[in-house]
């Protein structure tokens, strides 16, 4: 187990949600100001429609035509950019973020299940993983033994 990695891979972890969540963000704003677009537009596509309901008890046939054929139209383009709202976000950006995120759990499963294969052995065999700290501990036991011995030699030695 590597702390280095652990914190590493969290640091790309963190990364690429942020990346994902960004685009995800992005995609979700643009359709809906797509989609508030096209209820504007329909919302006018129903006055051109009411309008011509007007003229069609106030005139007969001229400019009937004329304002139903705006309605239909504003409503052709409300529900194209109904359709352009509703398509997913397929870009490369978001397949390599996705990519490198599997990547990272990945990685962090791979060390996680290093430290759990560390910490059983150390509960079976508590000797094995003491070794590595006792000796330089033990070095710095012996160290501090010996300094206080020949600190007071030095003091002793020098003139007050």
């Amino acid at each position: 187990m590597n702390t280095e990695n652990v914190v590493k891979q969290l640091r790309v972890l963190w990364r690429t949600e942020k990346i994902i969540a960004d685009i995800r963000l992005r995609h979700l704003l643009i359709g809906f100001g797509l989609r508030a677009f096209a209820a504007l537009i329909a919302a006018f596509g129903l006055l051109m429609l009411e309008l011509a309901a007007y003229f069609a008890l106030a005139e007969i046939w001229s400019a009937i035509l004329a304002a139903a054929i705006l309605g239909v139209v504003n409503f052709a383009i409300a529900a194209l950019l109904f359709a352009i709202s509703a398509r997913s976000p397929s870009g490369r950006e978001l397949e390599l973020a996705n990519e490198i995120n599997g990547a990272s759990i990945e990685a962090l499963q791979i060390e996680a299940r290093a430290m759990q294969a560390q910490f059983s052995g150390a509960l079976h065999h508590p000797l094995n993983s003491l070794v590595p700290f006792l000796v330089p501990l033990i070095t710095i036991i012996i160290r501090s033994l010996r300094k206080p011995a020949a600190e007071p030699q030095a003091a002793a030695a020098e003139p007050k």
